[in-house]
């Protein structure tokens, strides 16, 4: 109720204002000047009008991000997502600069130098020496940022750790599927022609590193260990969105993309420091891709290493399913259920 009564008087103000402006026209039909010629008293009211918009609006700049700052992403929770938070931070400093000191100078300009019987307008064409200056400034802070921007760029597209925990991402209208590398820390081949209703992903069964492969409805992945994303899509343009670990990349139809990241922060520690016991990390789809685009959001698990090693431990490889599907006996090789024994290490984990 009160948003709304502040909005019902400002359009009031604006009414007045409004008003003030045509009375001052009519006065000024009434001493003898032409109608529809700015006058003196119309150049100074409208300037300081807008005078005064600039200081509420630069004062309302400032409220919205202190007012609203409990909707900000909180610290990024992956190693790299510290730099490019940094770097966001230094390209809001300059930009938050420049965008006060324009603004500035802009009202001030139409209130200073408002019209007057008294004053004309100096024309020139040019002015090299401040065409130079207006132009190298931004390329010198344009220049650094793009440095910095690209750096952490290729850190995260670059080659992964050796030890980095191997994972797929395909994505359709309207889902995910994760597929997770199995002991040998390595997901097997998979090609667009192998695909078949039994086969949905068209993965390579003849090669030996999908057959302990396994699929997982939620990304779960352990703390402080660098994890390889690699991406697909089997219909059109999507893009797989980490907010919290600052990670984006598109899911191009044909052509493979990845990256990888290291994981910094659990679920659990996120939740004590947001206070928040219902916290997740968040899985979602950052480009329009149809009507039930909503539908690809999907939660994403960090945990220790010992809580992985005991999920891990109780995943059944596709490539046992199938044989038991098709009533062939299974690889006892490669089965990873635990039967009693002590938990195996994956490869992806050592």
């Amino acid at each position: 109720m009160s948003v709304l009564l502040v909005a019902a008087a400002l359009v009031l103000i604006g009414i007045i204002i409004i008003q003030i402006a045509r009375a001052s026209e009519l006065l000024s039909v009434v001493k003898g000047e032409q109608e529809g010629e700015v006058t003196e008293d119309t150049n100074r009211s409208v300037s300081i009008f807008l005078f005064g918009f600039m200081i509420v609006g630069l004062i309302a700049s400032v409220w919205t991000a202190y007012a609203y700052s409990d909707m900000f992403l909180p610290e990024a929770s992956s190693v790299h997502g510290v730099e490019l938070d940094g770097l966001f931070n230094m390209t809001l400093f300059f930009t938050g600069i420049v965008f006060i000191i324009t603004q500035i100078l802009l009202f001030a300009f139409v209130f200073f130098y408002r019209g007057t019987k008294e004053r004309k307008a100096t024309f020139f064409a040019h002015n090299n020496k401040l065409e130079v200056i207006w132009t190298a400034v931004p390329a010198v802070v344009m220049t650094v940022l793009v440095i910095f921007g690209l750096k952490a760029w290729m850190k995260t597209t670059g080659p992964a750790p050796e030890d980095a925990l191997e994972m797929e991402a395909i994505a359709e209208q309207f889902q995910w599927t994760i597929r997770h590398s199995g002991k040998d820390g390595k997901l097997g081949k998979r090609s667009f022609d192998l695909i078949t209703p039994e086969n949905p992903l068209g993965i390579d069964w003849e090669d030996e590193n999908s057959h302990d492969d396994f699929l997982t409805t939620e990304p779960f992945l352990p703390v402080d260990k660098p994890v390889l994303f690699r991406l697909g899509s089997k219909d059109v343009l999507h893009s797989f969105y980490l907010p919290h670990f600052r990670v984006k990349m598109d899911c191009v139809p044909g052509i493979p993309t990845q990256f990888w990241f290291l994981p910094r922060h659990t679920t659990d520690d996120m939740r004590e420091k947001t206070n928040d016991p219902d916290f997740t990390f968040v899985l979602a789809c950052a480009e329009l891709c149809g009507s039930a685009h909503w539908n690809m959001r999907r939660d994403l698990i960090v945990v220790s290493e010992e809580e992985y090693l005991e999920w891990f431990n109780k995943q059944e490889p596709m490539y046992n399913t199938i044989k038991a599907s098709l009533n062939l006996e299974t690889d006892s090789d490669i089965s990873m259920e635990n039967s009693g024994n002590e938990a195996e290490t994956p490869a992806s984990v050592l």
